[in-house]
């Protein structure tokens, strides 16, 4: 019986697609097919065939090459096939990515021995109403934002957990985040990195003029409301969005349906919060009693 797995690259990148071009050829060599993931900017990758996202109910995973906004392209696949996602990063932190371009053949041995370990990561459903009718709903692996609307200096809105009234900001907007999202939009904001298997999510104001403006670390029983005093744009993930009406009231939950990221190895996420920052650790002896 055959075994195929899905691609998406970042068809714009002249060295994402050499990269896929070299990963296709290791893993047909393997006895892996690979199915491209049809999009309007897929270019031609050597005895690649392509499908639509709805039709890769027969893959074991999704691969994808490129930085962290392709690979949460890749993520709105794997998560509604629920399968698990492997990123190789053509990025400059890559933080959902898995490996290098040059761990190729490790990709592949993984591949071919199911050796990944899953790793379910918590997602964000978010509800928008106005009028007491849903205009909106999505869903993010990294976070919701609300921010101001284009033409407007600043976004009024009041936010409350489990329906008790927190704080009214005026500013750039409000991040929801989960903890797979602290380290990016959030981090830039101001908020606190969250190890991934912490069950929570922050919120982080942007900009705010207010005296009460730093970040919460919520339950992820509880949900978000926030209200608008005036238009603002709201975001999933910063891929899926909608201008909203001053007056809307915003929802944002955890999701029951988590994203799988594949990973190949047991490392801990504080070494790759070290490599990914290029954190200094010099003068760390440890347990053995070196210095770094």
């Amino acid at each position: 019986m055959s075994r195929n797995v899905a691609l998406d690259v970042h068809w714009g990148r002249f060295a994402a697609i050499t990269t896929a071009t070299k990963l296709v050829s290791l893993l047909s060599t393997a006895g892996i097919n690979v199915i491209g993931i049809s999009h309007p900017d897929a270019k031609s990758i050597a005895n690649l065939n392509f499908q639509d996202a709805s039709d890769l109910d027969t893959c074991e995973a999704i691969l994808v090459v490129g930085g962290d906004g392709t690979i949460l392209r890749g993520a709105e696949i794997a998560r509604t096939q629920q399968i698990p996602l492997l990123g190789i990063n053509l990025g400059h932190v890559g933080f959902l990515a898995e490996a290098e371009p040059d761990a190729l053949d490790v990709v592949v041995l993984a591949i071919v021995n199911r050796s990944w370990v899953l790793d379910p990561r918590l997602s964000l459903e978010v509800k928008v109403e106005f009028n007491n009718e849903i205009i909106w709903t999505s869903w993010a692996l990294n976070e919701i934002s609300i921010e101001k609307a284009a033409e407007e200096r600043i976004v009024e809105l009041v936010t409350a957990i489990d329906d008790r009234p927190v704080s009214r900001y005026a500013g750039d907007g409000v991040v929801v985040a989960t903890p797979t999202g602290s380290t990016a939009y959030a981090f830039s904001a101001g908020g606190p990195i969250v190890w991934p298997n912490v069950a929570a999510f922050v919120l982080v104001p942007l900009s705010a003029h207010a005296l009460f403006a730093r970040p919460l670390v919520i339950s992820p029983d509880s949900s978000v409301q926030i209200e608008l005093m005036s238009k603002a744009s709201a975001w999933a993930d910063s891929r899926r969005g909608m201008e909203l009406p001053a007056g809307s009231r915003i929802t944002i939950t955890r999701s029951e349906q988590p994203v799988l990221l594949a990973r190949m190895n047991a490392e801990p996420f504080t070494d790759r919060l070290v490599a990914k920052f290029d954190l200094p650790t010099n003068g760390w002896r440890g347990s053995a009693g070196s210095v770094n």
